[in-house]
């Protein structure tokens, strides 16, 4: 049959887990007698690009067919700076392969704009190597694989067969899914407009008051730098974005008023249509499990969550208090910590405020970009950031190299 013919040559195992997944191949055995041929399709542009796969590919022998989506890994996690790398790992397949035997499609944003769902992506790119005459099956067999598998059929189908659709036509396809571009002049924020935002959202996170506290103090260090007559307020509007990110620490209490306010609702809805079943995973602090490093483990919350978002959203004014059950953690601790320290630092900095210094006053007022992530990820960049911070004192409160002495001239004298 049809599919029997096919095993000969392509062979795939369906797991529930990447560790389930094994290729069999015999040790010694030559890349051109495992890929002959062969055709891969690979649907993440990292994962295609990784050595083991290049192992099995044969310039001139092995057909690529790659989806070259960006898309962010766990290296993101542990390095917020991380960029993809889509360059390098291009040109690794490449020259694995050859040029001439690899197709790159942006399947991902292709797929996503005409099926609603980034799921459709696999499907997408099964299609379009089909196509391309690169997979050893018959349409009707596919097909026939679809309905037997009996999950989201139809939309299976769709995907496969718009992947055909950019085997046949990409330039079309591309532009049947890429929004027009309109030209839109923005206006750059003004310093009082960023102030203004985000004395807004801090009231919206908490009250009037504890949005005034970041007021005053960003009045107060404007005062300062507007004394050294400068073009810019360069410092001033370091501070009003920074002291605004540790004051809006993201706590239970913002993650419930974020989930409930309406704007969550209104984008679920903007997205999926029909019933919509919402999970939570969530690692409560006062009630999650911890693994061997002592991190939180995350756990799956049904739909009721958002009553309960919806409780807790009102509790916000027991933030900080004595009654707050969160705030005894010592991520809450620390996090209210951080505030107030931020505060005699930037502050310690104002009287010895010169046009000389302003540059290493930003950059401690910046400190708090580099502080990113939650739980033991905050805290590892929280660490690195304190030691950036203490160089950056360091050279700011170093006296100023004395002037150099103009060299006088010594008349010379003859005997």
């Amino acid at each position: 049959t049809d599919a029997a013919r096919a095993e000969q040559q392509l062979h795939r195992e369906f797991a529930d887990g990447d560790d389930d997944v094994q290729l069999h191949v015999v040790e010694g055995t030559p890349a051109d007698a495992i890929l002959d041929l062969a055709a891969a399709i690979g649907c993440d542009l990292i994962v295609t690009a990784s050595r083991d796969a290049l192992s099995r590919m044969g310039e001139g022998r092995s057909w690529a067919m790659i989806n070259s989506t960006s898309s962010s890994t766990a290296a993101f996690v542990k390095n917020p700076d991380w960029q993809f790398p889509g360059a390098s790992a291009r040109m690794e397949i490449e020259k694995a392969c050859g040029s001439d035997h690899v197709d790159f499609i942006d399947a991902g944003q292709i797929a996503t704009a005409l099926m609603g769902d980034s799921i459709a992506t696999n499907m997408f790119m099964l299609g379009y190597a089909w196509q391309k005459g690169k997979v050893p099956l018959s349409e009707a067999a596919i097909m026939k694989a679809i309905d037997l598998n009996n999950v989201s059929v139809a939309f299976n189908k769709a995907a496969f067969n718009w992947g055909r659709a950019g085997a046949h036509d990409t330039a079309s396809l591309v532009r049947m899914t890429t929004p027009a571009k309109v030209v839109e002049f923005k206006r750059i924020d003004t310093l009082d407009d960023i102030i203004e935002k985000r004395v807004a959202l801090l009231t919206a996170y908490q009250d009037r008051a504890y949005a005034q506290q970041y007021l005053d103090f960003v009045g107060q260090v404007r005062a300062a730098e507007s004394a050294l007559n400068g073009p810019h307020l360069r410092l001033t509007e370091a501070v009003a974005r920074y002291f605004y990110k540790l004051m809006a620490y993201k706590d239970e209490y913002e993650v419930a008023r974020l989930y409930t306010d309406g704007a969550f609702q209104a984008k679920i809805a903007a997205m999926f249509e029909g019933d919509i079943k919402l999970k939570f995973h969530l690692a409560p602090p006062i009630m999650a499990k911890t693994d061997a490093q002592g991190h939180l483990i995350k756990k799956e919350y049904g739909p009721w969550m958002l009553k309960a978002f919806g409780v807790l959203a009102k509790m916000k004014g027991l933030r900080g208090t004595a009654f707050d059950v969160f705030g005894h953690t010592a991520e809450r601790k620390m996090e209210r910590a951080l505030i107030l320290e931020y505060r005699a630092t930037v502050g310690g900095l104002l009287p010895k405020l010169t046009t000389a210094k302003l540059a290493q006053a930003v950059a401690i007022a910046s400190i708090p970009e580099d502080i990113r992530g939650y739980g033991h990820v905050k805290e590892r960049h929280l660490k690195a950031a304190k030691e950036k911070e203490a160089s950056l004192l360091i050279a700011f409160n170093a006296p100023a190299p004395l002037p150099v002495a103009a060299a006088v001239p010594v008349a010379a004298t003859v005997a």
